[in-house]
């Protein structure tokens, strides 16, 4: 997994850095366009593009920034950032 990065260059590219404290995310954004800067944040500083990862690694990946990883996980997938297999067995990042 990439190094998790919450202030500097990546979170700041993506205004998210205020979304953070402590290398945290303090709230999943309720609006779809600041929760989309979050994602693509998150699939940029957390997934590798070309590996392939099991669900307990993107589980574990998310758990960094957040507990509530189901809904990160989901909201992922739903737009396109990471791609899973039809069992949910693994998941990529998408391109």
């Amino acid at each position: 997994m990439s190094e998790n990065r919450t202030s500097g260059s990546p979170a700041a590219s993506h205004g998210v850095a205020s979304l953070f404290s402590h290398g945290r995310l303090t709230a999943i954004p309720r609006k779809a366009a600041r929760r989309e800067q979050l994602l693509a944040h998150l699939q940029e500083t957390l997934f590798e593009p070309d590996r392939t990862y099991t669900e307990r690694e993107v589980n574990d990946a998310l758990l960094t920034v957040h507990d509530d990883y189901p809904a990160l996980r989901r909201y992922l997938i739903t737009a396109g950032l990471l791609t899973r297999t039809r069992d949910g067995a693994s998941y990529q990042r998408a391109a």
